[in-house]
């Protein structure tokens, strides 16, 4: 048995639209998962299979697909990927809610980072199927732009830490 999170795109912040926690805790329910629950109100659930990463995606994204009326991006990670991700963190010198972990499907590349544009302090890193972002005075002023990332999802990192901790308990 596998503990993962899923995450979400834009669920309760912009765009996508609203999720109630409970009915994302139902969807992972009704797929079969194991000790589901949900992880504040940003489209985060945590849950064990036996399942793979692309089976445990698959469901769940055709889930909220239905609940929406149409995709929405979906990102799995295990337990140990997101206390790598938490534990790869390069900008442990800014505010965790000031840093964001940008998951992405793919192995980032420089030529990600090589395409940001406007870039007024922002410090960026490629970490483990992610972008990390530091924002120094916090991403509501910023003007970056990170083609790289707009088809992803973001958390900042304390709630990446909190995750890689709750999955950690999962029995």
């Amino acid at each position: 048995m596998t503990a993962y999170v899923a995450l979400l795109r834009a669920v309760n912040v912009s765009g996508t639209g609203k999720l109630p926690m409970a009915d994302l805790k139902r969807m992972g329910e009704e797929c079969g998962f194991e000790n589901v629950r949900t992880f504040i109100a940003s489209g985060n659930l945590l849950f064990a299979s036996d399942l793979s990463e692309q089976q445990v995606q698959a469901s769940i994204a055709a889930k909220v697909a239905d609940f929406f009326g149409r995709a929405i991006p979906v990102f799995v990670r295990s337990a140990s990927e997101m206390a790598n991700l938490a534990a790869r963190n390069p900008f442990t010198d800014d505010k965790g809610s000031r840093v964001m972990a940008h998951v992405v499907d793919a192995e980032p590349k420089q030529a990600m980072l090589d395409d940001a544009r406007n870039v007024a302090g922002e410090r960026m890193a490629l970490g483990p199927r992610a972008i990390y972002v530091s924002y120094g005075e916090g991403i509501g002023s910023t003007k970056l732009k990170l083609p790289a990332v707009a088809a992803g999802t973001a958390r900042n990192m304390n709630s990446v830490a909190k995750i890689a901790a709750l999955l950690d308990a999962m029995p």
